[in-house]
């Protein structure tokens, strides 16, 4: 009987909360999804994890959730979140939400006794990071500086006493690719040097060290922007600190003459810089060429059909991405992309 009017009474919070997921920590009070209390599990001293649907709650623990819940975590556990620092999303890698759970519920990292550091000191690190090289593809260890006072972040090599690269911070990009590295820490780094774009594949052992550098990176970037651009308001800023690419894949292209051997390059779509970058392989350093992708309004199209006097031999899926200056020409290896693809196309076409 009681468990029967317990767990009537526990979906009634969780209905009441608007919260989906069916698991819950009954010592912090919160409903959490699957994923999330997996990681939870691993916090017993901190937070305790029951199935909604398939455990048995008692009666105090249903008076507990129902005084506690998620804006009352919220409220507490995330009073002061530094605008620079990340928020993971749903579908963020597992080191990034980890690392979210531990620094709000295990290291109290934003509680409203704490005090925010300023974006300048918080953007300034110092240490060592495993970096793939770019000739031999072995992962290397090397240090790393990154001072947004300077507006610089540099890496050094054993070989050599200065710096091996000296990067904006205007043009410096972070996002977490763990399986394109083949690591659960796996970071992606981009800048511009001499109007290339230029790729650092980096981790670190510790889950909690990759994201203080991914947060760090985040930091330089908000002081950079808040110093370049003081009349812009916040909300519009936060997004523009870092950004992942909105689709990721292997595409086969064609020569300017449409004339050439079709060849097959890992293509990267950055919708916010509206560029569709595209390298021989995806741990490149560097970018082969990119293909800028203005509006609809200045010439800009996507087709699935092939231009006029090209003809392709593969009975596959093609794009054509029609600009002012040319069309590029590209083969997708099924439907599924193809129409993948040219959505994430459409909608840079699309952006103001």
């Amino acid at each position: 009987m009681d468990y029967d009017r317990n767990k009537a009474l526990l979906l009634e919070l969780q209905r009441a909360a608007g919260t989906g997921p069916e698991w819950a920590s009954y010592k912090l009070g919160i409903f959490i999804c699957l994923t999330c209390s997996g990681i939870h599990r691993n916090l017993p001293e901190i937070s305790r994890v029951k199935s909604l649907r398939l455990d048995f709650w008692e009666s105090n623990l249903i008076e507990f959730m129902r005084s506690h819940g998620n804006l009352w975590a919220k409220a507490k556990y995330e009073a002061k979140v530094p605008p620079y620092c990340y928020i993971p999303k749903s579908h963020d890698c597992m080191v990034l939400r980890e690392q979210w759970i531990r620094a709000k519920y295990e290291r109290g990292e934003f509680l409203d006794t704490r005090v925010c550091p300023d974006p300048c000191s918080a953007g300034s690190r110092e240490g060592c990071l495993w970096k793939l090289g770019k000739v031999r593809r072995q992962f290397q260890k090397r240090q790393f500086l990154l001072s947004a006072r300077e507006g610089v972040m540099k890496y050094y090599s054993k070989e050599s006493g200065g710096p091996k690269a000296v990067i904006s911070i205007e043009t410096l990009n972070a996002m977490f690719q763990v399986e394109k590295i083949g690591h659960n820490h796996g970071l992606q780094i981009t800048y511009i040097t001499d109007g290339q774009t230029r790729n650092l594949f980096v981790y670190h052992e510790s889950g909690k060290e990759i994201v203080d550098w991914f947060n760090a990176i985040r930091a330089a970037r908000y002081h950079y922007l808040r110093i370049t651009f003081p009349n812009v308001p916040e909300p519009e800023l936060i997004p523009r600190i870092t950004r992942n690419f909105v689709k990721e894949g292997y595409m086969e292209k064609t020569g300017p003459k449409q004339k050439e051997a079709f060849k097959v390059r890992w293509f990267c779509l950055d919708s916010q810089e509206r560029k569709l970058i595209y390298f021989k392989n995806p741990l490149d350093a560097f970018a082969q060429g990119q293909v800028y992708i203005g509006r609809r309004d200045e010439g800009y199209e996507v087709r699935n059909d092939l231009p006029q006097k090209v003809c392709v031999k593969k009975k596959k899926p093609v794009i054509t991405l029609v600009t002012p200056v040319r069309e590029f020409v590209f083969i997708c290896e099924s439907d599924r992309r193809q129409k993948e693809w040219m959505d994430a196309l459409n909608e840079v076409i699309a952006q103001l």
